[in-house]
């Protein structure tokens, strides 16, 4: 798309051509549209919990206004969520971060596009692994960077090879991404798989790793989660390990997101969002406190939750004939494969060619809204988030089954 067009004199930049809306945010934007006309369309395309803000982390908030914390927070955070972010990362991640190496940002994206912001310049790699949250290239792309990719396979349970990650790795690489638990597939990275990993990053001092931890909380089958910064201490000071409170607290539209690194790079980052968002809501910022400090608990009734949403969604899947789907150990995300119906037809006289014309499809012709696996790099795949209720999962099925019957 060239936004310039028409224009004597270009108004945009030319980064602006480098970016596109995220598949997962297109998808959704499509159910809605079709809901407006009346359509009565399931979502299950946005990573959002279902489960409403515990209420004592609400009532934390509450008081925080009532009590007068509604000015201008430090541009890094508030001492009293700086230090809750310490205590969590010391009592669950065996990680020392001080308050200097410690910032919050509004939501993990924004920690993501800071420390770009901060590093990555035109001729710089970032290697990713692939299937891959959709924001991560995007990010790179804007700054120039180029994403080389690590292909992750749903036989290896998406888990990254330390042999792939070597091939990847070059002179030019400045950064690694890490997201395990995973978003799309679910897959799992435990401490012996992250071993591996940093034993090829001892090879290549010059690279970098984010460390997006989001998901941690929502493990399953006997999971333990496991931060590279604690699996191999010798390579903290190139890591940075960002987590927040919006998947394992329900809190996604509190805008809570934080990250533990090295201080010059955190002093870098929080100089560039002291230029463009300035501090984080501090009525938000006291709810993520009380959140990070409150018992364990609720965490384990929502994970319960999932795990048996999990187990639903995904015998569901591998009943339809054409699918398959690895069972995912983390996240709320399953990823079915649909190589199977690739090249067929719909009872709609749509034809597969791609992924994509799936998704669309089903979105048209049974009113359920998923997001295509190529938009994260690995087709012909789907994202479906089991973050909602049994009775919208039943159905969401239900179509799915009866619109793969359809095909001819």
């Amino acid at each position: 798309m060239n936004r310039n067009e028409g224009l004597a004199y270009p108004l945009f930049a030319q980064r602006m051509e480098r970016l596109s809306v995220p598949a997962t945010i297109a998808m959704a934007q499509r159910a809605r549209e079709l809901r407006a006309k009346g359509g009565k369309v399931l979502s299950l395309a946005l990573g959002e919990p279902d489960f409403a803000t515990p209420p004592a982390v609400i009532e934390a908030a509450h008081r925080a206004a009532l009590d007068g914390q509604t000015k201008y927070p430090p541009v890094d955070g508030t001492p009293a969520l700086k230090a809750a972010i310490a205590r969590k990362f010391a009592r669950e991640n065996a990680l020392d971060y001080a308050p200097g190496e410690i910032m919050v940002s509004n939501g993990g994206k924004q920690v993501i596009f800071n420390a770009f912001m901060a590093t990555v310049q035109p001729g710089d790699e970032v290697v990713i692994p692939r299937p891959y949250w959709v924001s991560y290239p995007l990010i790179v792309e804007m700054f120039g960077g180029t994403p080389v990719y690590a292909d992750c396979h749903e036989a290896d349970d998406f888990r990254l090879r330390p042999e792939v990650l070597e091939a990847a790795i070059t002179s030019r690489t400045k950064w690694l991404v890490l997201n395990f638990p995973n978003n799309p597939t679910g897959g799992t990275m435990g401490e012996a798989d992250l071993a591996t990993v940093a034993e090829v990053l001892r090879r290549h001092p010059h690279v970098h790793v984010l460390s997006d931890e989001i998901y941690e909380h929502l493990l399953y089958d006997g999971q333990r989660h496991a931060s590279l910064a604690a699996v191999a201490p010798d390579l903290k000071g190139r890591i940075l390990t960002l987590n927040g409170v919006s998947k394992a607290y329900a809190m996604t539209g509190w805008r809570i997101g934080y990250v533990g690194g090295p201080t010059p790079l955190i002093r870098a980052m929080t100089a560039i969002q002291g230029s463009s968002t300035s501090g984080i809501c501090s009525i938000s910022q006291a709810a993520a406190a009380a959140a990070l400090d409150g018992p364990p608990d609720i965490i384990a009734q929502m994970c319960a939750v999932y795990a048996r949403r999990r187990e639903m969604v995904v015998s569901a899947l591998r009943a339809i004939p054409g699918l398959t789907c690895a069972m995912p150990h983390g996240a709320f995300y399953a990823y079915p494969g649909i190589a199977g119906c690739i090249g067929r037809r719909t009872a709609g006289g749509r034809m597969l060619n791609t992924d994509e014309d799936f998704a669309i499809a089903l979105l048209a012709e049974q009113h359920v809204a998923v997001v295509h696996g190529s938009a994260f790099g690995q087709g012909p795949y789907l994202r479906l988030s089991y973050a909602t209720s049994d009775d919208i999962l039943t159905e969401c099925c239900t179509r799915l089954a009866r619109f793969v019957d359809g095909l001819s």
